[in-house]
């Protein structure tokens, strides 16, 4: 058979892992042909790819990034190249395409399937909102390294009396800020999927220094916001893709508290850090896991499913099942985090 392979959205520690896994089990074990398109979608609708062999794959398991390279397309150019890229499947002589990526990856990998192509995705995220897996790689090497920043502020807030809003990644789900601030200890954790209370934030906060504490770290995802009428709030804009351009919450949620309390605040903002670098061991082998799995389907005809960890197994969940929702924080986690705080 022959394979093709690419990277698309935002980064994310184990992409490389899965392209050497896809790799590895086509070409070592059943004797296929990969080829990786550059830059994600766009290089399926130009055309533009490379072979990949095991050569190509060497050493690159526990590298950051993608070898691929990765890019956002416009909907809109999407939906209109469905039929360009079948006209390149079919020049190229491909029995199927395996993408890798979020939510938008799996919405276009989908409206692809829907069209006719033979699709198996693979799911990643930092974010660890895809509904239908336990799971997506990456997440784990976000938390490590968002916890090592929040295990590292401890010391600098203590020593200047300070309160730090360190804002981590989570455009519309906590899961990051949930669980590196359990895992380090934050004094308060502050999610998209509820609306946060300033008063009750900036109370919690006081009675921490009326209790002889000398600092407090508050955890914000970044799609975090106060509830409605609270607190002047900067909503910020969209970007091409539809996607919300944030204004900083940390900077507006530090600036507020340090008003209220009038003690000294400093947002800390982790941005990429937490996309980039090596990834964790459990993260290189879920992404090695996915990518053999793929291939099987591949080989099986499984055309229109993505890879999802269930428990400690990997199955086959329809694309359009993994597109419906997102995977919010549900109450009692936050209510599990609210009790160790």
């Amino acid at each position: 058979m022959r394979i093709g392979v690419l990277t698309s959205g935002g980064d994310c520690p184990g992409l490389n892992a899965v392209i050497r896994s896809v790799v590895h089990r086509a070409v070592a074990d059943h004797g296929d042909e990969v080829i990786g398109f550059r830059d994600g979608w766009k290089g399926l609708l130009e055309c533009d790819y490379l072979k990949l062999d095991l050569d190509a794959v060497s050493g690159i398991l526990a590298r950051g990034g993608t070898i691929l390279g990765s890019s956002r397309v416009q909907p809109s150019h999407l939906r209109d190249g469905v039929e360009r890229a079948r006209g390149h499947l079919e020049e190229l002589g491909l029995d199927a395409v395996i993408p890798i990526g979020g939510e938008g990856t799996l919405k276009a990998a989908r409206l692809m399937s829907d069209g006719g192509l033979p699709i198996v995705g693979v799911p990643k995220t930092i974010d660890n909102d895809i509904a239908v897996t336990d799971v997506t790689f990456g997440f784990d090497t976000a938390v490590g390294v968002a916890t090592d920043a929040l295990d590292r502020l401890k010391t600098t807030a203590e020593s200047h009396q300070r309160v730090l809003v360190v804002e981590v990644m989570g455009r519309h789900t906590g899961w990051i800020a949930l669980t590196s601030g359990m895992a380090a200890g934050a004094h308060a954790i502050v999610v998209p999927e509820r609306p946060f209370d300033i008063e009750e934030l900036a109370r919690r906060v006081a009675e921490r220094f009326a209790a002889g504490k000398r600092f407090a770290i508050v955890v914000a995802a970044e799609g975090a916001k106060p509830a409605p009428g609270t607190m002047a709030f900067d909503e910020g804009g969209k970007d091409i893709y539809g996607h919300e351009r944030f204004a900083g919450i940390a900077r507006q949620l530090s600036i507020e508290l340090e008003q209220r309390l009038g003690k000294e605040a400093r947002p800390v903002i982790l941005g990429h850090v937490q996309r980039g670098g090596t990834p964790t061991a459990y993260d290189r082998v879920l992404a090695t896991r996915f990518g053999w799995h793929a291939v099987e389907a591949v080989h099986r005809g499984e055309f229109g499913k993505m890879t999802a960890l269930r428990g400690t197994d990997i199955m086959m969940v329809p694309l359009a099942e993994a597109v419906e929702t997102l995977k919010t924080v549900p109450a009692e986690r936050y209510a599990e985090a609210e009790c160790v705080l």
